[in-house]
Parts: C-alpha cells; structure tokens; sequence
C-alpha cells in the first residue's frame, strides 16, 4: 500500500463575484505525477506560487482535484466516505501554528487528536508526554498556547501530529518559526520517527540544509514537478535550482564556487564534515597570509532608540507569571542595521513590541530620539508611525478588503492628501514584488509569502525612521527573500532609515547587520559586529543559535591545521580565502 499516488492531479482556484458567479480561475496544479513509497522521506521543494501548498493539501482531502486523481493509502480523497480516514492516516502540520492550536493549555492541545481518535487515557498520557519531550516543550506542558512565542506554538503543532502517530506527516514550512537548533532537533525528530516507525514524511521546505538526507527531492515549478531525484543528483544542479528561484545549501554552493574557480571539488557536496575531507585530500599546503576584512561600524550619533535598565514581566502576580526579559540595556543608532537574534522565547519579540509602544515595560525607560516613550502626555501614535513595526505572523495585520487599501491604512493615517496615499501605496507594492493584479484582491486570499510582502509594503508605505521585521522572510522562496532584504537594505542605505532585523537565519544577519544583539533567556548575551559574535560558536549553540554553515566549515578547516579566513561569514567571503590558498 503506498502512502501517496497523484496521477494527473490539475487544480484550479476559482474566484467568484459578489453575486456568487464565475469571475476566472487560477491553475495552481497542472498534471502532476507522484509516487511515494512506504516510508520515505520525501521533501518537496519550489518557490512561492509554485503549487507546493496545494499539493499537500490535496494529500490529506483539504482540497479536491479539479481533474486528475489523488490516493492517500490507497483511498481516494474525493470519496467522502473516506474523509476520516485520510485525515487520521496523514497528518498535516501547517505553516501558522494558530491555525492548528484548539485547546487553552498545551497538553489538552496536544492530546485533541489522539483523544478524537479514541486511544485510551493512559496511552494518550504517554503519547503526549513523548511528544513534547521529542519537540523539547516539556516544561511547557501546563502552560497556556498564548503565552507561548511563535516557535513555541509550532513545536507544540508539530507534538499535536506526532501524537496521533499517523502513516503519514505532511509539514509545510514546520520550523519557519523556530530557531537554528530548534530546527535542526525538530528534524532530527521526525527523521527518527520515519526509521523506527516507518512514519512516511513529506516535508515542503525553503531551507535546504533540512533536506540533505531526504529519500528523494520533488522540485515544484508552475505547478509542475520541474525536477526529481535524490539531494545529491538536485543540488548538483546549481545553475537551474537558481534559475528556479532556489538555492543550494552553503556548502555546496561554497564546493561549486570553488570548482568555478579551478579547485578541485566533487560535485554536490551536501555536509561541512564531506566538503574538509574533500578540501583536505586536494590541498598542496600553501601558506596563506590573512588579509584583513573591513568590518562595518556605525557612525557614533546620537542613540535613536534606548533602553535602559529595562525589565518586562508576562501576568506578573498571577499563576502564569513569566519574566520575559531582565536589566536589558541598549543603543540603537540612527542608520544603523541592527540583526537581533536569540533562541525561541528568549524574549525579541517582546523586546521589539515595547520599542514602539505596543508593550509597556514592567521597569526600566524606553526612549525614542532622548524621550522617555512612557512620559507623561508623550504621543504613542506619532511613534509607531516613525518605528514601523512588521509582525511575525502577516494576518496580525491584514485586514483592509484589498491589498491596496490594507496598504494605504498606515499613510492615510499620516495626514496626507489621497495622491500622496496612493503614490505612497504603489511604491511600496512595487518595492516588495506585488503585482499590479493582485493590489484589488484580498490581502487574505494571498498565499503566505505574498501576505508577508503586503505587510512589509503597509509599514514601508508610511516611510518610518525605524523598521522593525520580526522574521520577514518566514514562507519566502531564497530569491524572493534576498529581494525583500536587499531593497529593505537598499532603502535604509539611501534615506537613513534604521533597520532591526528579528532572524533564525544566520546567513541573513551575517550578510547585512552591521551589528548582531544576542538575547538568551531575555538577557543580552553580545551586542557586537557579525563577525565578534560568530567567534563564539560553542557558546551560541549552548543557547540554541548557529553560526553560518560557511563560517562552520572556515572554523573547522582551521582547527585541522588548513590556513584560511576562519571568521568569513558568507560564501564569496570563504571562496577568496580558499581559491588563494590553493594558488
């Protein structure tokens, strides 16, 4: 019995007039062929719009084939008398744990499923303790959801699933949300369970690292399956994955580069550990002489944002009291590109909520260009207009009946004239990549990287000093991603504009913070240039953080006696210092 067989599989989203009539459709899947196999680990990959989400979707019978056929264990998802059966077979962790989260308290929200499916008390107990304790969110067992961060909820989505112990697991985007480490025991998680228990996994995925030992790889284009093989045989296809809008893994697009060059690589190199050996067998033992690499540093101005001596406790005097951060002190510079990164729930988004104003801190000052933000008569609209804000999950706020005008809410709320709005509008759509068609649909209708690119344009459009992204690139394809950053960088550059960049990417801090603030367990940790900070690579992984892959495999060439750039923190870096060690 195979857990997936698609044969054919079209689907078409219809949109329809007020009166309920036919307006146009929009094909989504266009005959799609797929085989899984009892067991595998199967990822699938693609860009936003590429159909990845309706696929999976289509697995577990939460969409119907507008043609084609789809079985799941053999039974045919348009058959409505199989519908409960689908549903308990393939399990499916979404992209936004809200949508999944029922209960008040984690562990009722992780026993729901097993107890809808009438496994006794006692096993249900277990099952739910072993879940969390797989996720690691044990301790979090008696708490309630919404005290939880966002990485936290998902874990307890993906604990939910893994409770029910279905045939199949369909993740879309599970570990969006979580950090580094977090993600990585997550999917070391959910490998195991695919060994022992032969639990089938199909997980859709933007971050390839996660994919490496996968059975076989499906690459999503257009709605079609561009390509199919295993990791090796996919990422051996730089040139045509980046022509999809993807990316390989840094290092083997560090292995590929090098080969570019006249190095001596094998092709499709998928681990640190595989690219040293590699590096190793082919190096003549050349002395490289270390130049020095510029670091960036702000201007010293006068501060635009401070903290001082800042405490923020969660119900405090209550049962659900929880210290969310303690003595934090810090400097904001105008201009300055600040990458703020800590494990999940160790406090950034609280920390980013009480710089403009949504939060208020239990102690301490929060000042906005010298002004106590909590003074008396101090005017907390005029803030958020200048420290724009762009939360994690882009449905906090959408909520206008077009793109458009969701957009034109914050401008309109600045005292402009209605050009001046509009213009402001259509510049920030532009800048972030929404079509001109899509600006009189519903910001709702949108897929999850495009809603995310519509909330971005909605703070942009208001022109703040201050711009705060709490995980902006979460659902974006690699191009779309380094599109969004790279014109949010450009603009900072060109207006002065200062930006705060909430991330589990390291690669995306390492590439355009001037400065990294490490928060673990709601203290600072460092607040120093990329490159400081990622020296202390045991430390940050004893606080759930990583270096960059690329940084990872300098370090360890170093320790094995190979001289080279051991702090370069991004790929071109890592080539110059390893193409003139082999000259």
């Amino acid at each position: 019995m195979k857990p997936v067989t698609i044969t054919g599989l079209v689907h078409d989203y219809v949109t329809r007039d007020e009166e309920g009539n036919y307006a146009e459709s929009r094909r989504a899947l266009d005959h799609v062929d797929l085989d899984v196999e009892e067991g595998q680990f199967i990822a699938v990959l693609g860009a936003n719009g590429s159909g990845k989400s309706t696929l999976a979707k289509h697995i577990n019978a939460l969409l119907l084939p507008t043609q084609g056929r789809v079985l799941t264990c053999d039974m045919d998802t348009a058959d409505d008398s199989y519908l409960w059966e689908i549903r308990k077979s393939a399990g499916m962790v979404f992209q936004n744990p809200d949508n999944q989260i029922v209960a008040s308290v984690v562990e009722e929200d992780v026993g729901f499923g097993p107890e809808n499916l009438g496994i006794p008390t006692e096993e249900i107990v277990q099952r739910v303790a072993d879940s969390l304790a797989a996720v690691g969110m044990t301790q979090y067992g008696e708490s309630s959801p919404n005290h939880l961060s966002g990485g936290q909820k998902q874990r307890v989505a993906i604990a939910g699933i893994l409770a029910m112990e279905p045939r199949c697991i369909l993740m879309d985007e599970p570990t969006a949300m979580l950090d580094p480490v977090g993600r990585r025991e997550v999917i070391e998680t959910v490998r195991r369970l695919n060994r022992e228990k032969g639990i089938t996994v199909i997980l859709i995925t933007h971050y390839m690292e996660e994919v490496i030992d996968a059975d076989r790889i499906f690459v999503m284009s257009d709605g079609k399956v561009a390509m199919q093989g295993t990791p090796r045989e996919i990422f051996a296809r730089v040139e045509e994955l980046r022509e999809l809008r993807l990316e390989v893994p840094q290092v083997t697009e560090l292995a590929h580069e090098l080969s570019l060059r006249g190095v001596t690589m094998p092709a499709a190199v998928l681990t640190p550990e595989e690219f040293v050996e590699a590096y190793r067998a082919n190096y003549p033992g050349t002395v490289y002489a270390e130049p020095p690499i510029a670091e960036k540093r702000p201007e010293n101005t006068d501060p635009v944002l401070s903290l001082k001596d800042v405490r923020f406790v969660y119900g405090e005097r209550t049962a659900f009291e929880t210290v969310a951060l303690e003595d934090v002190n810090l400097d904001i510079f105008q201009g300055e590109y600040i990458g703020l990164i800590g494990h999940t729930g160790s406090g950034k988004s609280t920390l980013i909520q009480l710089l403009n104003g949504l939060e208020k801190a239990t102690a301490g000052q929060v000042l906005f260009r010298g002004e106590d933000i909590y003074g008396e008569g101090y005017n907390r609209r005029e803030l958020r207009s200048n420290v724009g804000l762009v939360f994690q999950y882009p449905d906090h706020q959408l909520f206008e009946a077009t793109v458009i005008e969701d957009v034109s809410y914050g401008p309109g709320n600045q005292g402009l004239s209605k050009e001046e709005i509009r213009e402001r509008a259509e510049w920030a759509l532009k800048l972030v990549g929404v079509a001109p068609e899509q600006w009189q649909s519903s910001p709702l209708e949108l897929s999850g990287g495009q809603k995310r690119r519509v909330a971005i344009a909605g703070v942009l459009a208001m022109k703040p000093k201050v711009m705060i992204l709490d995980e902006p690139t979460a659902g974006l394809d690699p191009a779309g991603r380094d599109e969004i950053l790279g014109e949010i960088d450009r603009i900072r550059r060109e207006t002065g504009m200062t930006v705060i960049l909430v991330s589990h990417r390291m690669e995306d801090v390492a590439r355009f913070a001037d400065r990294l603030v490490v928060i673990s367990d709601g203290h600072i940790l460092y607040a120093d240039t990329p490159r400081a900070v990622f020296r202390h690579r045991e430390r940050l992984n004893e606080v759930g953080l990583e270096v960059p892959q690329v940084t990872q495999i300098m370090q360890m060439l170093k320790e094995d006696g190979i001289p080279c750039r051991e702090d370069a923190i991004t790929v071109a870096e890592a080539v110059e210092s390893l193409a003139a060690s082999k000259s």
